[in-house]
């Protein structure tokens, strides 16, 4: 066993314990927190999730509602906006009711909400790289940029990223599609085990495979960006004073850097608490607590993005303007000039 997830809750009763079903042996014990404690991190988890649903409805109806925003850029930020939005909107609320409550939605429902999950995260982590594949092409080989990555393109990437999402979790989730509920130890328990080869598999292409094509794609563009800040600067100073050119070119390093090191590491932070056991060769079976902290902290990614992928763009300021004051009820604001 690789690694377990999943709304766990004992088989012992303490005392005083309350069971999911009175008087049913086989029932599990209702989780129980300190009310304060309960409420604190029912409002925190409930803002998070908010939080996450707004952001990436601004991005998705910023794109959608603007035709000049119709490029293929935009389309991988509104596939990975989509895939962020129902983790807020499926996934989060769905753990925020079940931390002091008992599963009773049946063993079916329990492995179809994992494999969502799961096919949620793929699609969420497949899209980053699809964006970075982007970015990499638009800076290091501008002049073809136009022929070989067009609308039609990305719609096809996008289309083929969620297929190859559902295909490779369904084959990953085969046992417990054959079987649900094989992992419950007791009645009211939602808990999925992953099996060594299964978790290798997710650790290779959800997590290793990512990263290293993220790291080296913008580790490449770092050093275009330093290379063409470099030239500009020769050219710069071929007709005025070196002073005047220099304060452009540290602005161009600094910002290239400080995209690729948000990027690398907001994705590590989240996902690397997640990953650390199979990283660390361990064979490990997580805890209730834990497993929701750490699944906690890969969902909040999804909050992260849309700043990371967004906010840094000014037209979203602009159409997260236009949308807050409801100007894009006003006939024609599709076509209003956005960049």
């Amino acid at each position: 066993m690789l690694g377990a997830r999943g709304f766990s809750h004992s088989t012992e009763t303490p005392e005083g314990g309350e069971l999911c079903i009175p008087h049913l042996n086989a029932s599990c014990t209702k989780p129980t927190h300190p009310h304060t404690d309960a409420m604190l991190v029912y409002v925190l988890l409930s803002c998070i999730s908010l939080l996450t649903v707004g952001l990436n409805l601004l991005v998705i109806i910023s794109i959608s509602h603007f035709r000049q925003l119709h490029t293929p850029t935009n389309l991988l930020l509104l596939s990975l906006a989509v895939s962020d939005l129902l983790v807020g909107l499926v996934l989060m609320p769905i753990e925020i009711i079940y931390i002091e409550a008992c599963w009773f939605l049946g063993d079916i429902l329990c492995t179809v909400y994992y494999v969502v999950d799961y096919i949620i995260t793929s699609a969420s982590v497949a899209n980053m790289v699809l964006i970075s594949i982007d970015r990499y092409i638009a800076i290091c080989d501008p002049l073809h940029y136009p022929a070989r990555v067009t609308k039609d393109r990305a719609r096809c990437c996008v289309c083929l990223c969620w297929v190859c999402s559902v295909i490779f979790r369904m084959l990953l989730m085969q046992d417990h599609l054959a079987q649900p509920g094989r992992s419950n130890s007791c009645f009211g328990e939602c808990v999925v085990v992953i099996n060594h080869i299964a978790g290798v598999l997710d650790l290779v292409f959800t997590f290793i495979l990512p990263i290293t094509v993220i790291i080296f794609l913008y580790t490449r563009l770092f050093f275009v960006a330093v290379t063409q800040a470099r030239i500009l600067r020769s050219h710069i100073a071929a007709v005025t004073a070196q002073r005047s050119g220099a304060p452009a070119v540290k602005k161009t390093e600094m910002k290239a850097a400080r995209t690729l090191g948000i990027v690398v590491v907001v994705f590590l932070f989240c996902f690397c608490p997640y990953y650390y056991p199979a990283l660390a060769g361990e064979d490990t079976s997580v805890d209730a607590s834990s497993a929701s902290a750490e699944i906690w902290l890969a969902h909040f990614n999804s909050c992260l993005n849309p700043v990371i992928y967004a906010f840094f763009y000014p037209w979203f300021r602009k159409a997260m303007r236009l949308i807050l004051t409801l100007q894009i009820l006003k006939p024609g604001s599709c076509d209003v000039k956005m960049l």
